[in-house]
């Protein structure tokens, strides 16, 4: 068994008022960030560049495949000897008809009395995370479906004939993902000065 270190950093105030190019290459830079942080804590190099195949997949660097996230307020990175995935998203509401693209029935019910918004960024985030580390992108969504609901953190779906158990982290109103399968997850949440 391995342990995973997704990271996930804050993302500065002054960062955040950028637009358009400027605020993605700074949420860019940050996800980097994240993922060099993860490596560190792994105790594994990514030295070389970042690259992704045609279908959008990260490929691996010297053998440690990889996977970045980012959104307004915060970017996370992960790194690993399989392929991975990792999602961050602000839990918000949300239109009901995007729900039905999300999951089928079947999968809403697993949820129970769940909050609708939290199980909705459960399954997305889940499914982000399945679609990066297989490079299907979100055409893929409907080929990933929620098995089990494990707990609150944990849950398994299926994606191409594989399974796939995923780990939740809830902070300051967003939730992330990254794929756990039989890993240890250890989380950092990276906030202050020294990251910007």
């Amino acid at each position: 068994m391995n342990t995973l270190f997704p990271v996930i950093i804050k993302i500065p105030e002054k960062e955040r008022t950028l637009k358009g190019k400027g605020l993605v290459s700074s949420l860019s830079r940050f996800a980097r960030k994240a993922l060099a942080i993860s490596a560190e804590k792994s105790g594994r190099q990514l030295n070389g560049e970042l690259v992704k195949d045609d279908a959008g997949a990260p490929q691996p660097v010297n053998g440690i495949y990889w996977s970045l996230s980012h959104k307004p307020e915060y970017a996370a990175g992960v790194v690993s000897t399989q392929r991975t995935g990792i999602d961050v998203e602000k839990i918000t509401p949300f239109k009901e008809a995007i729900k039905r693209k999300i999951a089928g029935q079947a999968e809403w019910d697993l949820g129970g009395a769940a909050p609708p918004h939290h199980l909705f960024f459960r399954y997305w985030t889940a499914k982000e995370t399945v679609l990066k580390a297989t490079g299907q992108g979100l055409k893929g969504l409907s080929s990933c479906t929620i098995i089990e609901i494990a707990d609150e953190y944990n849950l398994k779906l299926a994606c191409r004939h594989r399974e796939y158990t995923v780990e939740h982290m809830y902070f300051d109103g967003h939730i992330a993902s990254v794929i756990k399968n039989e890993n240890d997850i250890v989380w950092s949440i990276l906030v202050g000065p020294d990251f910007d």
